[in-house]
């Protein structure tokens, strides 16, 4: 009986290292797959590097990213990090983080 105990001790301690671990993390891994699966010529993405740029071409596993005007690097479509929302459109943080700093500075200029 005291091994049955032992085994079910580690049984919840397995399921709850998938809950809070693996679970979120496999689902990250899909949205972003499926971000860069639907990015179109135009896109304004940011490079997980942290680079800013507008998609020029795309490629298979590559994609051509312009960073500045007459500038184009070629990057692995992996390296997307995000598509980043045209100027002007509301975000989701509301008023958190680097938006709040962007607000005010965008204030204070007025």
């Amino acid at each position: 009986m005291d091994w049955l105990a032992q085994l079910l001790f580690f049984a919840a301690i397995a399921a709850v290292f998938w809950l809070l671990l693996i679970r979120p993390n496999v689902r990250r891994q899909r949205q972003t797959a499926a971000m860069q699966e639907a990015l179109q010529v135009g896109d304004q993405i940011m490079l997980t590097s942290g680079f800013f740029g507008t998609l020029v071409s795309l490629d298979e596993d590559r994609v051509q990213v312009e960073i500045a005007p007459g500038t184009t690097v070629t990057v692995a479509r992996g390296a997307v990090g995000s598509v980043v929302p045209p100027a002007g459109t509301e975000t989701e943080t509301d008023q958190t983080g680097s938006d709040a700093v962007e607000t005010a500075r965008d204030s204070e200029d007025n």
